[in-house]
């Protein structure tokens, strides 16, 4: 299981460095909001044949419809401000500002979800910190 979960997280890792270069050349050309509809798009196409090709039934429920339209409205909003970023600055620093996403979501999950946050998880989020300060500037 976490050898699998390594592996979709490594292929998400090349994907997503492959999309903000695209992304990047997509906003020379097109409004941010217009080219994150194409990619969007795009990208609800491939979900929908990766739900085509699974095998079993799709099961929904309303807590997780209302959950998954609250994240597709963040991500919506997340989705143009980053691709905005690209249009008036640098992939290096839209990209790597934006990536800190994560600390936003270790500590709503502290909050709100109860999960616990060490001190080596604090150390890693001032390193993080401390990267995205270095290559942003």
């Amino acid at each position: 299981m976490v050898r699998t979960a390594v592996l979709f997280a490594l292929l998400g890792m090349l994907a997503w460095g492959v999309w903000a270069v695209f992304a990047d050349y997509a906003t020379q050309t097109l409004e941010p909001e217009v080219a994150m509809a194409i990619s969007y798009a795009i990208g609800v196409g491939v979900a929908i044949l990766y739900i085509a090709v699974q095998s079993g039934p799709v099961t929904l429920t309303n807590s997780g419809v209302t959950f998954a339209i609250a994240g597709g409205l963040f991500s919506g909003i997340g989705s143009i401000s980053y691709y905005a970023a690209l249009q008036y600055g640098s992939t290096a620093i839209a990209t790597t500002i934006t990536a800190l996403y994560f600390i936003v979501a270790a500590v709503l999950g502290a909050v709100f979800l109860g999960e616990s946050v060490s001190m080596r998880d604090m150390a890693g989020i001032g390193l993080a910190i401390g990267a995205v300060a270095l290559l942003a500037t």
